[in-house]
């Protein structure tokens, strides 16, 4: 036997020290929360509550002043929760984490220093690939909101903002269902009053919230879908009985005829594939209206033109449109109050494990938010929506 070689040398086989798990040292965060400044973005990251939650945990936040004003939320508030306010956009965006709801323009990526630390929204559809390579020449670490998984596996911020889309394109085809400028039609149940139809197109999230804004407003809405899962997941949500059908032409036509309201909700992988056809359009009575909440990814009617929120409807055979793309932000203090609500448990918790690096090794949900690792990109999706190359980010972080 002792011919046999050893696969161990001698120092191996020596007892070794113990090694013991060091304890983590607990970081401080310094972040910047600019005012946003994209159109018709009246959004904040984080509200008052927020930072003094922060703030009392010891990370430290930079406000520009007026960041929250259009949102209900004054520097005062700011200051009293323990946030420094400054006037400087140069200062904000000096910060080590940049905090946004819109993503940084050309111009706010140049105020930023290398090796800063991102996480807003990225709206790919609005990118290009100048942006990805401002990013990589200043190395900065990206974390999308539209990405970012919890343990569940769902997207928290897209869920939380579709269901403020999908609740409020009922109450917006409410007011333009009432004069002077709709059919004068009050959108609930009155006795003697025959109830209005409406045809909800999508049972995700936002078909899911305007089938139960809907029924609270006491009318009984048709549901189309494609996947009956979605469509069984709908009625258990709404715990009334509804009308279901799959996405059949013949069908959705005749709905689609004798309907008041149409709320489009339908989602797609690139763009929003179209439901709704021209033809199905100058089939609709005069005056009817179509909420086409999708419109933000191409909308799911073929009539559909992007609107604003001042002048938020046009008009295609005598039926009105309504295009305004990202809706929630027509309620920016609600919308401020579900990110906020969201964002703050990831900072605390990015402050606890001593930093996004420690934090990205073990939180795969946030891992998957990221886009940009200190400016290598490391999101398959983004790399091939624009033809770029890109890291696996679990070979990066070890």
């Amino acid at each position: 036997m002792s011919g046999i070689a050893s696969p161990f040398t001698k120092t191996e086989l020596l007892p070794q020290e113990e090694k013991l798990e060091l304890k983590k040292r607990k970081g401080e965060l310094f972040i910047g929360l600019p005012k946003e400044r994209s159109y018709q973005e009246k959004r904040v990251c984080l509200t008052p509550d927020a930072i003094s939650n922060l703030t009392a945990n010891g990370h430290r936040v930079l406000v520009e002043r007026n960041a929250g004003k259009d949102a209900g939320f004054s520097d005062a508030a700011y200051s009293e929760a323990g946030a420094q306010l400054t006037s400087s956009t140069d200062k904000v965006f000096a910060c080590p984490l940049i905090l946004k709801v819109e993503p940084p323009t050309e111009e706010e990526l140049a105020l930023m220093n290398p090796q800063t630390i991102l996480l807003s929204a990225l709206q790919i559809k609005t990118q290009n690939k100048e942006y990805f390579q401002q990013l990589a020449a200043k190395h900065i670490t990206a974390l999308a909101f539209e990405y970012i998984k919890n343990k569940e596996g769902i997207f928290p911020i897209v869920t939380a903002l579709s269901e403020i889309a999908g609740t409020a394109s009922i109450l917006i085809a409410a007011d333009l269902l009432a004069t002077p400028h709709g059919k004068g039609i009050i959108f609930g149940n009155v006795a003697g009053v025959p109830p209005l139809n409406i045809v909800i197109i999508g049972a995700g999230t936002v078909g899911r919230f305007a089938a139960r804004t809907a029924l609270g407003l006491g009318v009984n809405p048709k549901i189309f879908d494609q996947s009956l899962t979605k469509l069984r997941e709908l009625q258990n949500f709404v715990k009334h009985p509804v009308y279901t059908s799959t996405l059949q032409p013949n069908t959705l036509l005749k709905s689609l005829k004798r309907a008041d309201v149409v709320i489009g909700a339908v989602r797609g992988k690139d763009r929003t594939p179209i439901v709704i056809s021209e033809t199905m359009v100058e089939n609709m009575k005069t005056g009817s209206i179509i909420v086409d909440v999708s419109i933000d990814m191409g909308g799911c009617a073929e009539t559909t033109e992007v609107t604003t929120h001042e002048n938020p409807t046009s008009s295609k055979f005598g039926v009105v449109h309504y295009g305004v793309p990202n809706l929630p932000s027509r309620y920016p203090r609600s919308s401020s109050i579900c990110l906020s609500n969201i964002l703050t448990p990831y900072l605390l918790h990015i402050g606890e494990e001593g930093g996004l690096e420690n934090t990205l090794r073990f939180d795969k949900g946030l891992r998957n938010g990221l886009y940009s690792y200190h400016g290598v990109l490391t999101s398959r999706s983004v790399a091939k929506w624009f033809n770029l190359e890109y890291r696996d980010i679990n070979l990066l972080i070890f």
